[in-house]
């Protein structure tokens, strides 16, 4: 049954469409309703922020409103019923509200941010868009705060894969090119060249680009499962890590200009095959 509200518009995605698991089997039991609750807000406020039919005030209006429910400030109201369950799962796991108020900063971002100047520009987007959701898994399984180190360049590594992967779709659909602008320029690519049947030789230089700047994320990423005291939340990194080369090896190879380039379900077997037991192997707790 459809429950939304009024104020959410809902794209009918969930946590099983997203290219890497979000609160999988791979986590503890007792903590996967709690990586929901957060999911929830984080979806539903996404969505609001990339729905076509709203304008640039409306978005921001409504993404306000879930984050004062944050603060408390809207105790009751059925309307952000959602924002009020989150607030009461952080307290109850004595984790901050940072982290998803800096998701609905990054939401609030995409309302009216359309182009990013440089590669800076564009990872200072990922830091508010995918590095708190990799926090807040961290904090939530009471992990070394040190470990946002490794953990902010794999999140910032899968926003990136996923701004490739959607470049087409981003802007015809939204207006959107997250792609460095000083790296299209040098290159002499326009931003109607997105809309073309097959990426030109300048797109694909900027494209392997920020491949480049996506292994130098990963080096750091690769890191990360062999830090964490948590051995189920060492096993879902060093999967995902494995799907992050994955897919980086495809758009190499593939054209996301002509089309779709996405992992397969033998991606996801194979990179959880090799993933699971290699923290096994590596001694995590």
């Amino acid at each position: 049954m459809n429950t939304a509200t009024p104020v959410e518009t809902p794209s009918g995605k969930w946590s099983g469409d997203e290219n890497f698991p979000v609160g999988s089997w791979l986590l503890p039991a007792r903590l996967r309703p709690q990586v929901a609750v957060f999911y929830a807000v984080a979806r539903t406020t996404d969505d609001i922020a990339d729905n076509p039919d709203l304008a640039p005030d409306d978005k921001l209006a409504r993404l306000d409103g879930f984050e004062k429910a944050l603060r408390g400030d809207a105790a009751g109201d059925p309307v952000y019923e959602k924002s009020t369950r989150l607030q009461q799962s952080l307290s109850e796991c004595g984790v901050t509200d940072q982290h998803i108020r800096d998701l609905i900063a990054a939401f609030k971002q995409d309302a009216i941010k359309l182009r990013y100047d440089d590669w800076d520009d564009l990872v200072g987007y990922c830091n508010l868009s995918a590095a708190p959701v990799g926090r807040y898994l961290l904090d939530l399984h009471g992990e070394d705060l040190a470990d946002y180190a490794a953990s902010d360049p794999l999140c910032n590594a899968l926003q990136v894969l996923n701004h490739l992967q959607d470049l087409k779709e981003d802007y015809l659909e939204l207006d959107r090119v997250y792609l460095p602008g000083d790296w299209m320029e040098q290159n002499g690519v326009t931003v109607p060249d997105l809309a073309a049947d097959a990426a030109s030789a300048g797109l694909r230089i900027v494209i392997d680009r920020a491949l480049d700047g996506v292994d130098d994320m990963m080096a750091r990423a690769r890191t990360l499962p062999g830090r964490l005291k948590s051995r189920r939340l060492a096993m879902e990194s060093a999967v995902i890590v494995r799907l992050a080369d994955r897919l980086t090896e495809l758009l190499r190879n593939g054209d996301p200009i002509a089309g779709r380039v996405a992992l397969k379900k033998t991606d996801f077997m194979s990179c959880g095959l090799r993933g699971i037991p290699s923290v096994w192997i590596g001694g995590n707790k």
